[in-house]
């Protein structure tokens, strides 16, 4: 008896100990989707902000799977947008203000590139001017973030489904006399330059390109609306009629701005409205279940710090802080939900998400 004992308890240590090394099947799990949400300029405070002035539990709450992202670029400790942007969408580090380049301005193919080469459907959500450097870097491959309007052409070299921000100006405006709203509706797109045309919009089958702002769109507390929350939706309903799957960039853009301008609440208006916009994202992934939705940012702006203010009763004590109105060098964090989470702990370059998704969606490089 006591030997049975024995070998049961050693038995049970075994499968114990290879079922805690063993990857599970949800580990194992290749997505179909990918969503990748960038908060341009959010960092670890931002969030915390976000979460100790929120009346109600945020959607950044719902993830299990959280690591760290180092941003440096190729040329500086403190990464621009489009060196962080590039890092994510072509898996190198190059130098600051290079837009889907590498540090000798020869192009990389992003992974949106990749998606449409392996027949998924591509889309990208932004609340800033569309050929703006996060947007860009997944789309763009020009020497400098600052020539947008070459950057506006390349969108043309592409099979992109759906892109929605700002921008018309860089489209129908532009120096060459060249009027490329034209030409994208001679590759069947229907161009939508109103918010009303997109609450109204009725799905065709022809892709969407819209421009809703010469420039970038309205701040929140400009009455921009739930744009992003309902574009997230359109994007997502439009590209998953795509059986082999799809790859959407979607960026919160102006969180970055508040940073720049040191002002707190326009940081919280906008990452609040970017976590809205997660929740849709995250509320399809929890119904789909071969979707993966990963969250971060492309760099950290204003060196933010939640300060101690005893006389300040309104948010129990919280100053917020800034040390710069500029990028920083911290990390910032990822959070990852759906088939392949897992693999998006720990700490790595900003490189690294590249390389995970592309490993995720079982592409040949």
């Amino acid at each position: 008896m006591k030997r049975n004992y024995i070998i049961l308890t050693l038995s049970l240590i075994l499968v114990l100990s290879i079922s805690s090394f063993a990857p599970s099947k949800k580990m194992d799990a290749r997505p179909t989707n990918i969503i990748l949400m960038i908060g341009d300029g959010m960092g670890l405070s931002q969030i915390s902000y976000s979460l100790l002035t929120a009346t109600q539990k945020m959607n950044f709450e719902r993830f299990n799977y959280i690591g760290f992202s180092r941003t440096s670029s190729s040329n500086h400790k403190i990464t621009d947008s489009a060196a962080g942007a590039t890092a994510m969408a072509c898996g190198r580090k190059t130098y600051n203000g290079a837009i889907g380049v590498f540090t000798n301005k020869q192009p990389m193919t992003t992974i949106l590139e990749m998606a449409e080469q392996n027949g998924l459907a591509t889309g990208m959500v932004a609340t800033c001017d569309i050929t703006h450097a996060t947007p860009a870097s997944f789309i763009a491959h020009q020497p400098s973030r600052y020539m947008e309007q070459e950057i506006a052409k390349d969108f043309l070299a592409t099979d992109i489904d759906l892109f929605l921000g700002g921008g018309l100006a860089n489209f129908n405006k532009r120096k060459d006399g060249d009027d490329l709203t034209r030409q994208l509706r001679v590759r069947n797109y229907d161009v939508l330059t109103s918010l009303a045309e997109l609450w109204n919009y009725e799905p065709k089958n022809k892709k969407v390109a819209g421009l809703f702002a010469a420039k970038h769109l309205p701040k929140m507390q400009e009455s921009r609306g739930d744009y992003l929350p309902f574009s997230t939706n359109f994007a997502i309903d439009y590209l998953k009629k795509n059986k082999k799957g799809f790859f959407l960039m979607i960026e919160g853009s102006q969180i970055d701005w508040g940073g720049h301008e040191n002002d707190a609440e326009y940081i919280r208006r906008e990452l609040n409205d970017f976590d809205i916009a997660i929740g849709k994202a995250l509320d399809f992934a929890e119904l789909n279940g071969n979707t993966l939705v990963i969250v971060t940012a492309d760099h950290e702006t204003g060196g933010f710090a939640l300060s101690g203010n005893e006389d300040d009763k309104t948010q129990d004590g919280i100053e917020p802080k800034f040390i710069t109105k500029n990028h920083t060098a911290t990390m910032v964090p990822v959070f990852a939900y759906g088939p392949g989470a897992a693999k998006f702990t720990g700490i790595y370059e900003n490189t690294a998400i590249f390389d995970k998704m592309v490993e995720l969606f079982n592409f040949s490089r």
